[in-house]
């Protein structure tokens, strides 16, 4: 029986991306969305992946959820937390409620989908669990501090929880993406992105989702069961630990 993967975020960008690797590789992918129905029903009737819809800010909304994914797929195998949002803005200027949103997205919710499933894939004695945190939690960056705050929290996140499920074949590792192709990032007027992006990456183009998604493929593997506890850097050269 091939193993269930679940994606958060996963309609969409980097998150369709992953989803679609994990399917054309043989996993039951269930694909979590919260904001954009109109854009995970063209995923599903594109793609045949099975879509689930809840805010993974809410532990309760995630506990459910997931509870109806293993009743309908089974017991979850790997455990992709890439949902994200930025409510960016200097500090001075920021409100609780910019600061409030990306900590419970991008953070939290690391918490709220890993808790319902970890019991489980410890006791089977397996389980892949990869966190999609940034360049900017590496690295900072201005106007972000909500932002990179999370996703430097989701680095620590990941090396605690890997060393308490190491012995039992559940790994966790972090990926952080620099500047991805994704719309987000290609909405960019052209010019910024040649004059003020593209100059600092030393390979001289934006990384693509497909490329993120073949890293989730090998974290994900059999064949990465002794990497745990890991940040793969994937940004082009940008910046280098």
């Amino acid at each position: 029986m091939s193993r269930v993967a679940v994606v958060t975020g996963g309609t969409r960008g980097i998150g369709a991306a992953i989803s679609r690797a994990l399917t054309a590789a043989g996993y039951r992918v269930a694909a979590v969305y919260y904001a954009n129905d109109e854009a995970a029903a063209r995923f599903a009737a594109e793609t045949g992946v099975k879509v689930y819809k809840w805010d993974v800010a809410d532990y309760a909304a995630c506990a459910a959820g997931l509870e109806k994914i293993v009743a309908e797929l089974g017991p979850v195998d790997v455990l992709v937390n890439n949902a994200g949002v930025t409510r960016d803005g200097m500090f001075h200027k920021m409100t609780s409620e910019q600061w409030n949103a990306v900590i419970n997205t991008n953070l939290n919710s690391l918490f709220n989908m890993c808790r319902p499933v970890i019991e489980g894939m410890r006791e089977r004695g397996f389980g892949r669990i990869v966190n999609i945190s940034s360049i900017n939690g590496q690295k900072g960056q201005m106007g972000q501090v909500n932002y990179s705050a999370a996703k430097a929290g989701d680095i620590g996140f990941t090396k605690a929880l890997a060393q308490e499920c190491a012995s039992k074949g559940v790994t966790v590792n972090a990926i952080c993406p620099g500047y991805i192709g994704t719309d987000m990032v290609l909405a960019v007027p052209k010019d910024v992105l040649e004059k003020s992006i593209l100059p600092h990456i030393p390979v001289r183009r934006l990384g693509t989702p497909d490329e993120i998604a073949r890293c989730v493929l090998f974290l994900a593997s059999d064949d990465a069961g002794f990497i745990t506890g890991s940040t793969l850097t994937a940004n082009g050269g940008q910046y280098m630990t």
